[in-house]
């Protein structure tokens, strides 16, 4: 049992208040996942620019020279935000790979939660609130933005644990639920050459739909295909770089609703994580269907 929430933003006049929703809906749902939380959020793209948001467990160490340490290995200024045990580095958007790979030699103190033109991550161990309160959710503004809080069940609490979970570059996926299938599909995805880095089951439905869009499906064909291909129960809420995605699985015993005005479109895994929103009181409120994709873009 986890909770899930999701906000796309129809009216931009509401995106300095993205950060502030997201977080009292994630807050609602804290008796579903006690565990650990996190929230994506979208927005602050700049063209020719991509952020990677990183996270230490030692940041005061691991953050003090990165930004000069990967400018070098890469040859491009690059600029870092801390924000607690994360930071954000903005770099040229042709050198996010480069910059991955640098990262990569400093693996044992920084993780690489996201990468994207617009995407930034903040998850850790604890409740809603006080993640929320650690990282200032608040206070950031954004388009769009999914959050999550967890109750784990198929892999430790840690950081690396906590959802959500980004495979490819402005992709991010939150789920409630367990997947059957996850480790023989993890070694195949590995075998494919996608990114996964934990054994959550998560991650892994995260990676499988990086890996059919990048064999050239769209997100909508690859919410579709997982339907088939994926095992268990699950109700997935994905970001995009412009879109916000939903789907639940055939039998679709995981809880969610949704609502919809001229706004904003809002996910809940229960209806009290909404009942906060503008105008709640009139917007077309539904419970999404079975085996059914729901998608939005800017």
């Amino acid at each position: 049992m986890c909770g899930i929430v999701g906000l796309f933003l129809k009216d931009r006049s509401l995106d300095p208040r993205l950060g502030a929703l997201l977080t009292e809906m994630l807050v609602t749902m804290t008796d579903r996942g006690p565990d650990s939380a996190g929230i994506a959020v979208y927005g602050g793209a700049a063209p020719g620019q991509a952020k990677l948001t990183v996270q230490s467990d030692d940041p005061e160490t691991a953050f003090a020279t990165l930004a000069q340490d990967v400018g070098g290995a890469i040859d491009a200024k690059v600029s870092l935000m801390a924000n607690g045990s994360h930071a954000v580095l903005t770099l040229p958007a042709d050198k996010t790979a480069a910059a991955r790979a640098a990262l990569a030699d400093h693996a044992a103190r920084i993780r690489v939660l996201s990468d994207g033109a617009a995407i930034e991550i903040y998850k850790e161990v604890g409740l809603p609130r006080d993640v929320a309160d650690r990282f200032h959710l608040s206070a950031m503004s954004g388009s769009h933005g999914i959050g999550h809080t967890r109750m784990a069940t198929e892999s430790a609490v840690t950081t690396e644990g906590a959802h959500p979970f980004s495979t490819g570059a402005d992709q991010c996926l939150v789920h409630n639920g367990s997947l059957s299938n996850h480790n023989a599909l993890r070694r195949k995805l590995r075998r494919q050459g996608v990114r996964i880095e934990s054994e959550n089951d998560t991650e892994v439905g995260a990676a499988y739909l990086t890996w059919k869009m990048q064999q050239g499906a769209t997100l909508g064909e690859a919410l579709e295909a997982s339907l088939d291909d994926l095992d268990g129960f699950f109700t997935f809420v994905v970001g995009t770089r412009d879109g916000f995605g939903v789907v639940r699985d055939r039998i679709a015993c995981k809880p969610a609703v949704m609502a919809e005005t001229d706004r904003y479109v809002a996910f809940g895994s229960e209806y009290r994580a909404l009942v906060g929103l503008p105008d709640i009181a009139t917007a077309r409120v539904w419970e999404p269907e079975p085996a059914t994709v729901y998608f939005w873009t800017h």
